[in-house]
């Protein structure tokens, strides 16, 4: 009897044992999804791909010179006017590199420049600046005798004014004190027309200051030099804005 039950109580804990392995459910396949890891790997390779196209770009430019104010035609290229900028690299576009700022003291402007020009090699010219026929005549304008926003560059036209002016001659009457519309109307032919403002020295110093003068350079026909160099020296000589022009 003992025998028995222990073996009764035997049979009950082995069949509460789990199932041998053969016996197991079998699982379930993992999905798999090869559109995503395709999809994966081709976002892997447009990343790697733009990463190279970004390196190229980069090295395809270049540093060169370009304005950060005008610079008229005939004038050298300052240091103080210029910064750099990255271009892309064009072999049909003879870019000034910035490496060959240096240079740019040997060379004037072949034409009016402006701020944000990157520079090229076409604008820019070893002469002098000056066409054949043309001269540059220095002026010493008071207040009055100039345009308030006269800018190098711009256009003008001289003339004459005070007592020779007022007389027609440039000898003058002393018993006639003529104004800059006196001039006009008792000379009403100007000094030079077509004058180009070469340079302003806005900036001359204590000289300037002290004589209140506003020293301009001017481009003129050499046939204009002699009569306006003279009414210069008098210090007769009034510049008036021509229509069109900038300043």
């Amino acid at each position: 009897m003992k025998t028995q039950e222990r073996g009764a109580a035997g049979g009950g804990r082995t069949a509460a044992l789990p199932a041998p392995g053969g016996d197991r459910l079998p699982s379930a396949p993992r999905e798999r999804k090869p559109a995503l890891a395709a999809l994966a790997v081709l976002l892997v390779l447009l990343g790697a791909l733009g990463a190279t196209v970004l390196v190229m770009r980069a090295g395809d430019r270049v540093e060169a010179v370009a304005l950060t104010k005008r610079v008229p035609r005939g004038q050298p290229v300052p240091h103080s006017a210029i910064k750099s900028v990255m271009v892309a690299e064009d072999s049909d576009i003879e870019y000034v590199r910035w490496e060959q700022r240096g240079l740019l003291t040997k060379y004037r402007t072949a034409t009016d420049l402006v701020d944000g020009t990157v520079l090229v090699g076409s604008m820019l010219t070893k002469d002098k600046g000056l066409e054949p026929g043309k001269a540059v005549v220095g002026l010493s304008l008071k207040s009055g005798q100039y345009p308030p926003r006269l800018e190098e560059g711009d256009t003008v036209s001289a003339y004459r004014v005070g007592r020779s002016a007022s007389s027609g001659g440039d000898g003058g009457s002393d018993d006639e004190t003529g104004s800059g519309s006196g001039g006009r109307s008792g000379g009403s032919a100007a000094l030079a027309e077509g004058v180009r403002v070469q340079s302003i020295s806005k900036d001359g110093g204590d000289s300037v200051a002290s004589s209140g003068n506003l020293p301009v350079s001017v481009v003129v026909d050499k046939s204009d030099v002699a009569q306006l160099t003279a009414a210069a020296s008098n210090g007769e000589v009034s510049l008036v804005l021509d229509s069109g022009s900038g300043g």
